[in-house]
This record gives structure tokens, C-alpha cells and sequence, in this order.
């Protein structure tokens, strides 16, 4: 899964950016600030980082500055500052992109792509991964059941892919946590437990002896296909 980094201290933005995001398969972190930033890029990889230039605490032109002594993630600037001079600043300290606030949702989904498809190369092949009866298109977020769409939530999805990028390997709670709600979010292990109820009703021929999304006693849940 590609992981992004928000980088603004305008959380309602970020929030809205983070939906949209998730919603096309990228899993999305935010930092409000330099400091929360740093601490972030210091303990995780990401694909590409989206950044403001004005933060509370400093500027993103000096955190790219800083960022590019020991990294080329991909960078785009989206800011409110549209001069010339701050775009031209913008790539010549090592930003790849720069998008003026405001911007539609569309073209920056649309920018992240391409950015994201020139420095890996990432295939807009689908991704599909089947067990059983079911089909879950990673690339498009959909799942169908003998053919019939499934509705599933955000999070139900997101749940439901990773345990499928896992197939037949037991992945623990906290392992779950961390990768589907975020490293740091106070969601309670409980939040978890429902969500694969929710997962085994909607998929799964008889919820209380499932098939398919099964419990890994004192682990935590494994997505099996045994064919």
C-alpha cells in the first residue's frame, strides 16, 4: 500500500485530503507541524509527501531543505503562497510538484498519481485477490460476493485488504491497529473486534463459524483460502 504524509497545520483540510486519499487506496498519515513531522519521517518511509509551506513552527521550504540531506521522497508544495519566486523556491530546494491552494480534490488526486507512477513506476494494472466466493478489487476498492456487490465501509475495506495483501498469514491485533487505523490513533483493540464482525456478516456463509476470516488464538485474525 503507498503511505503519504500530510504535512499542514489546517486539520479540516487535512481530514478531507486524508478521506479522499484513503478512499483511492493510499494509506494516509498528517503532522500539524515541523517537530510532528520530523519525529514521523524519523521512524517511517513514505511514498510521497504532501506539504504546506507555512507551519506554526517553521517553514515547509526549510523542512524540504532538510528533508533532501538524507531522502528524495517525492515532494508537492500545496500551498496558499502562489508568487512566482516561492514556486521557483519550491523546486530549486527539491520539490517536485507545487499546487496553489485552492485545488480541487480531483486534480490533486490526479497529481499524486502521476507523481507517485514516475518515481516507481507503479502499474494502473488491477489488483485483484480472490478466496472463496469472493473478489476484492484492491485498485478499484470493491467487493463483490457470488458476483453481487458488497457495501463495506472505509474502514471495513481497508481492514478486509490488508488481511487479503496477507492471505493465509496470521497477522496480529496490534499489527492491525497500527497498519489499518494509524501508529498512533488510541483506537481500543474492541474497535478492531467489531470491525471483523462486521467483515464475517457481510461475507462469510455463517459469522459465527467463519471460513474465511478466522481467529488465530491469542494472535490475532488470519485471512485463510484454503484452495
Amino acid at each position: 500500500m503507498r503511505e503519504i504524509l500530510i504535512i499542514d497545520d489546517d486539520t479540516d483540510l487535512s481530514f478531507i485530503i486524508s478521506e479522499m486519499l484513503e478512499s483511492y487506496g493510499f494509506s494516509v498519515t498528517t503532522a500539524g507541524s515541523g517537530e510532528e513531522a520530523f519525529s514521523l519521517l524519523s521512524n517511517n518511509n513514505y511514498h510521497l509527501i504532501l506539504l504546506d509551506i507555512n507551519l506554526p513552527d517553521t517553514t515547509g521550504l526549510e523542512l524540504c531543505k532538510e528533508l533532501r540531506k538524507v531522502s528524495q521522497v517525492p515532494v508537492i508544495f500545496a500551498s496558499a503562497r502562489t508568487s512566482e519566486n516561492d514556486r521557483i523556491t519550491g523546486f530549486d530546494i527539491g520539490g517536485d510538484d507545487y499546487l496553489p491552494k485552492p485545488y480541487s480534490m480531483k486534480e490533486l488526486l490526479s497529481r499524486v498519481k502521476a507523481l507517485i507512477r514516475r518515481t516507481y513506476g507503479y502499474s494502473e494494472q488491477e489488483k485483484i485477490i480472490t478466496f472463496g466466493n469472493i473478489s476484492v478489487n484492491i485498485t478499484s476498492r470493491s467487493v463483490t460476493k457470488d458476483g453481487v456487490n458488497v457495501s463495506l465501509s472505509l474502514r471495513e475495506f481497508d481492514l478486509l485488504a490488508y488481511l487479503c495483501e496477507h492471505k493465509n498469514t496470521a497477522v496480529s491485533k496490534e499489527k492491525l491497529l497500527s497498519e489499518v487505523w494509524g501508529a498512533f490513533s488510541e483506537v481500543e483493540p474492541s474497535t478492531l473486534a467489531v470491525h471483523i464482525r462486521w467483515l464475517r456478516e457481510k461475507l462469510e456463509e455463517d459469522p459465527a463459524r467463519p471460513e474465511f476470516i478466522r481467529t488465530v488464538y491469542k494472535v490475532g485474525y488470519i485471512l485463510e483460502d484454503k484452495k
